[in-house]
């Protein structure tokens, strides 16, 4: 290289280690200046019956069972008859006091928080939780080397009749996955090809009908040519396969899949989240309309155990991103928990690449394949 280089070094930055986070509410309410806020109130038609006002009526970001049968999912399914769950147990002695994914041997293996309402607001966070999961027992199984892999979730919410921007179910996103992955040999795509746009096909508001959110080659993995080439869909592309799926209910379940296997996909009530800032979350509740991922746990000497938890809402609001909910709080053990083990995935210590172009060229799909995209 015989042109010039640039650097940079730090100075600061957040970061939970420096504790240094402004803490936001979900709506963001609390960190808009005066002069702004009426401006930046986010429309009702746009935000549904969501509100931060006292008692809000939330409207659910997850499916009844009906609507899960309804769309030829199972209901709390499970891949096998005889799940691999069973055969886990706690550790000789017991679970520790404390235990995440998030500083485990000094490592971090969980990859990046993400915002659902990012570039509007969709109510993804079915999918969130649960690829965000997969996407952490991939880097575990990676042993947390290499550059973190980042699955699709818009490829998810384009192609996997799992949910859309008006809600899914955790677990019939991995049934969805578990499914092409069998079929097909290929399973979720990479952000890299298939960015988060908050939209989904059954959208018409904000700038959602302005494209296209069928189950394309085109939604599957794409690539758009330099100057001014065509965008074209691909046919081999990095992807992620599930090996097996489950549902788990309750506290040791809960504590024996994280431990052994990695972060799980759960629901929670979010009412009481919306304007989190930080601490222990109490609140007992009686229904889930919102999923999340669990990451781990910890006990304080007042509130005992709590559960570490990944929200979808973006690093300004709680702590990072994150919250803790003590155990019994939120429905959350009341309610099904989902989890995945990977099965195989693109990664350069695999060497299992296919290579293609800048443009695509080698790699879009013949006429067809372009019909042979699995939904």
């Amino acid at each position: 290289m015989q042109g010039s280089c640039v650097w940079a070094v730090p100075k600061d930055f957040t970061a939970p280690e420096k504790d240094n986070e402004v803490h936001c509410f979900e709506g963001g309410e609390n960190c808009v200046s005066p002069s702004k806020k009426k401006a930046a109130a986010p429309p009702a038609a746009l935000r549904g019956s969501e509100s931060s006002a006292p008692a809000p009526q939330r409207r659910s970001e997850l499916w009844s069972n009906k609507e899960v049968q309804a769309r030829g999912f199972v209901v709390r399914g499970n891949s096998s008859t005889t799940s691999s769950h069973e055969a886990l147990s706690a550790p000789e002695g017991g679970f520790p006091a404390s235990f995440t994914w998030g500083d485990k041997d000094g490592k971090s293996y969980l990859t990046i928080s993400v915002n659902q309402h990012i570039p509007q607001y969709c109510g993804s966070c079915w999918a969130q939780g649960s690829v965000s999961a997969l996407s952490d027992r991939i880097k575990i199984a990676r042993g947390a080397q290499g550059v973190d892999i980042q699955l699709s979730v818009q490829h998810l919410m384009n192609c996997g009749n799992a949910g859309s921007c008006d809600g899914g179910e955790p677990n019939a996103a991995y049934q969805w996955i578990k499914n092409i992955s069998d079929k097909t040999g290929s399973g979720l795509s990479y952000t890299t090809g298939q960015p988060y746009l908050a939209c989904s096909s059954d959208v018409s508001g904000g700038f959602c009908k302005k494209a296209d959110f069928t189950c394309t080659a085109e939604n599957v993995q794409r690539t758009c040519g330099t100057f001014g080439k065509a965008c074209v869909g691909l046919s081999r592309y990095p992807n992620a396969t599930i090996a097996e799926y489950g549902s788990i209910q309750g506290k040791d379940a809960m504590m024996k899949e994280i431990f052994s296997r990695g972060p799980i996909a759960c629901n929670v009530d979010a009412v009481p989240l919306l304007n989190y800032t930080g601490g222990i979350v109490t609140a007992i509740s009686t229904q889930t309309d919102h999923s999340i991922s669990v990451v781990g746990w910890g006990t304080d000497a007042k509130e005992g155990l709590y559960w570490i938890v990944r929200n979808s809402w973006g690093e300004y609001w709680g702590e990072n991103g994150f919250f803790k909910v003590k155990s019994g709080a939120l429905f959350m053990e009341e309610d099904t928990c989902a989890w995945a083990t990977p099965g195989d995935f693109t990664a350069p210590e695999k060497n299992n690449q296919f290579h293609c172009f800048e443009g695509g060229a080698n790699c879009a799909p013949s006429a067809t394949e372009a019909l042979q995209v699995v939904v």
